[in-house]
């Protein structure tokens, strides 16, 4: 009988285009698995490769120096790190590196709106993920910055809150500055080293 339970909830979903998820889909889903929400559409995400968290532990390091050695009043923090990015129950996302720099959108369940900066680190499944949904999610919900490291491309696709339309690419060769702090700029080759 629960089986059928199950069964019609999920045919139930089906006939919405997959779109019905919510927030308590996601807690509810078995230890070690993680997923993201656009829109109520549930997107499973696949254990990282071994450059993603290279590139991440760099990306961690050198930010959170810039951070902590001027006193800044942003905070770094890196996925699994929830984002309830529109303030529903029907859209979450844990980029690789949220910048917050408004302590008033955190609480222990993560944060609730836009992060400053994101970063996200491009896997070969997550590739549409990061290039088109989470650049349009981005986008609307305010999102000062964001890059899309793509370690298989070396490239870094850059969008500016003011220039969001026209994205700047760089490659790894080139020294990146932050938009949001006008004197840090990262260098990509020393990060897949």
């Amino acid at each position: 009988m629960e089986y059928a339970c199950i069964r019609r909830e999920e045919l139930s979903m089906e006939k919405r285009g997959g779109k019905g998820y919510t927030i308590v889909d996601i807690e509810a889903l078995p230890d070690g698995e993680r997923a993201e929400l656009i829109d109520g559409e549930m997107f499973m995400m696949a254990t990282p490769m071994t450059v993603h968290q290279r590139i991440l532990v760099k990306l961690i390091l050198k930010i959170g120096s810039y951070i902590e050695q001027n006193k800044g009043n942003c905070e770094l923090l890196p996925a699994p790190f929830g984002v309830l990015i529109k303030k529903d129950d029907r859209n979450y996302v844990e980029p690789d590196i949220s910048v917050i720099c408004h302590g008033d959108r955190l609480d222990e369940k993560g944060c609730h709106g836009a992060p400053d900066w994101v970063i996200e680190i491009v896997s070969p499944s997550s590739r549409k993920m990061n290039y088109v949904r989470k650049t349009k999610l981005y986008q609307e919900t305010g999102v000062r910055e964001y890059w899309i490291v793509d370690p298989n491309k070396e490239m870094v696709t850059v969008y500016h809150e003011k220039q969001w339309d026209v994205p700047v690419c760089h490659s790894f060769a080139e020294r990146i500055q932050a938009g949001i702090y006008q004197d840090l700029y990262l260098e990509f080759t020393e990060f897949t080293k």
